[in-house]
């Protein structure tokens, strides 16, 4: 579900590098003191939905995918997350509407769908999930319905705190000539992997059946 890409991604959306130090004019770096790393990282968990998991497309009967046979289509939209990072656990709630469409408008139904939250460290690792329910309700008559979902997780502010060492290591200043002047910490496997292990990541998406996965990955 997490591709070495996204990671890449992850990483460097969590680390600002920023060149500190006085300047001779307006629009100049002075480096002549050295140049540091000034790392602004936040603890609280990226929110993102997973590739193919923001769609659900229901079929009737449930064994075709033919067009002819879809019966109800929706979609995880506008998702949007409140954090509180001050005490010792770091919550983090997601919410996000649910759109749905179906194909035969005639009498009132109502519609349930599972969808998932998961936290993630490091881009692999699950750290915990759960399942809950979106339940749409179409009235008579009508082809569309919406709802919203929400979804929350608590991180240990310890785990998402980078070592001092790792901090020393990003922030040092380095002057023209050092040996490592030209050398981006990040491109240290120990730092990198650091910087990931402290990274946490609150997914939400439907909870698919493998039959609902591939028909969203090979459509």
């Amino acid at each position: 579900m997490m591709a070495n890409g996204r990671l890449k991604n992850m990483v460097l959306a969590a680390v600002t590098v920023l060149a500190v130090s006085g300047c001779a004019r307006e629009g100049a770096l002075d480096v002549s003191s050295g140049v540091g790393v000034a790392v602004t990282r936040s603890g609280c968990p990226a929110v993102a939905v997973p590739d193919h998991t923001g769609d659900i497309t229901i079929f009737n009967p449930a064994t075709s995918t033919d067009a002819s046979a879809i019966d109800v289509v929706a979609n995880i939209t506008n998702v949007r997350s409140t954090c509180n990072s001050e005490g010792a656990r770091i919550y983090t709630e997601a919410t996000f509407d649910v759109y749905a469409s179906r194909t035969r408008p005639e009498g009132a139904r109502t519609v349930t769908i599972p969808y998932f939250s998961t936290v993630v460290q490091g881009g692999t690792a699950v750290v915990a999930k759960r399942i809950s329910n979106v339940t749409l309700q179409f009235a008579d008559g009508a082809y569309r319905a919406s709802a919203s979902g929400k979804a929350g997780s608590y991180v240990d502010a310890s785990a998402a705190r980078l070592p001092e060492d790792v901090v020393e290591r990003l922030t040092r200043k380095r002057k023209p000539g050092d040996p490592d002047a030209a050398l981006d910490p990040l491109a240290d496997p120990a730092i990198k992997a650091a910087v990931a292990r402290a990274s946490f990541e609150l997914l939400v998406g439907f909870q698919l059946t493998q039959a609902q996965l591939q028909y969203n990955a090979t459509r």
